[in-house]
């Protein structure tokens, strides 16, 4: 049996920026080991697997090439992105059931797509030094006052700040230590980060490791970096969170440079009532893959 995949790039317009992802439209007949076959022959971080609903517009399953995950930003930003350009949806608003439970996805006139994610959990406090030594840094390297955490909008990442993109550059990941800290701590993996104060509309820069779901680094997180927004606003470090639009880049360590949008609604009693991560896309290609 041959099944079309249809790849593109997420928060990118340029073929070689962004962070690839493949989509299945039309999966409901494939079985999960079919579509965890897939994955695994696509080799991309995250493959995208649309079906009917009961429960909303779309189903969407997402698969690394070794498991299935709750949920995938990049891959949901092409799904829709190319469900755009084939006139399958139109400008608006869509919800999709997804096993991190229903969220909204908006297709805007400029053609950028944003995901809403859950509302956020901070989980525990991770040892730095220990993180510090999987990643290849000293200890003074992390920020002096924000703490290594787990935070999730959707998927549980170890959110880790570093002093600036000096240190984010030289890093120099140990991938064993880092897959049994993020087993032991039962996360996805590593969103590493420093703050841009003097770079003009850029909130952040970041790297993200996850080499437990066979991902050594991603060149862009959607789901990472809508908790990492969170957990700014959290530790009072955004100056307009209301309604503003930040810019967070990722992927340029990796020569494949993306920019993520993410942005906060928050209600008079100063909480978060949504968090909407998004951008833009490139198709590249259709390929075929072959299933006994």
């Amino acid at each position: 049996m041959e099944v079309e995949v249809s790849t593109l790039h997420s928060f990118s317009d340029k073929t070689l920026g962004g962070n690839p992802a493949g989509v299945v439209l039309q999966a409901a007949y494939l079985s999960e080991p079919q579509m965890q076959e897939i994955a695994r022959q696509v080799g991309f971080s995250e493959t995208a697997f649309v079906m009917p609903s009961d429960q909303a517009d779309f189903k969407v399953r997402y698969f690394t090439p070794s498991d299935e995950v709750d949920l995938c930003g990049h891959a949901t930003i092409a799904l829709f992105y190319l469900m755009k350009t084939q006139r399958l949806v139109e400008v608006g608003t869509y919800t999709i059931e997804t096993l991190a439970g229903i969220l909204e996805v908006v297709i805007e006139a400029h053609g950028e797509v944003y995901l809403s994610q859950t509302l956020p959990e901070f989980g525990e406090i991770v040892d730095r030094q220990q993180i510090a030594d999987s990643l290849g840094i000293s200890l003074k390297d992390l920020h002096p006052e924000l703490p290594v955490q787990i935070v999730s909008t959707g998927l549980p990442d170890i959110l880790i700040t570093v002093r600036d993109v000096d240190i984010l550059t030289k890093i120099v990941p140990d991938f064993q230590r880092i897959t049994e800290i993020c087993k032991a701590h039962q996360v996805i993996g590593y969103h590493v980060f420093t703050l841009q104060p003097d770079a003009e509309d850029v909130l952040a820069e970041c790297r993200n490791f996850a080499p437990l779901y066979d991902i050594p680094e991603e060149s862009a997180t959607g789901t990472s970096n809508g908790a990492l927004l969170c957990y700014l606003y959290q530790y009072k470090q955004l100056t307009d969170p209301h309604q503003h639009t930040y810019t967070i880049r990722q992927g340029y360590t990796m020569n494949r440079p993306s920019e993520i949008r993410a942005r906060l609604t928050v209600d008079n009693s100063s909480e978060i009532t949504q968090i909407q991560v998004g951008g833009s896309a490139i198709h590249i290609k259709n390929i075929q893959i072959h299933l006994p």
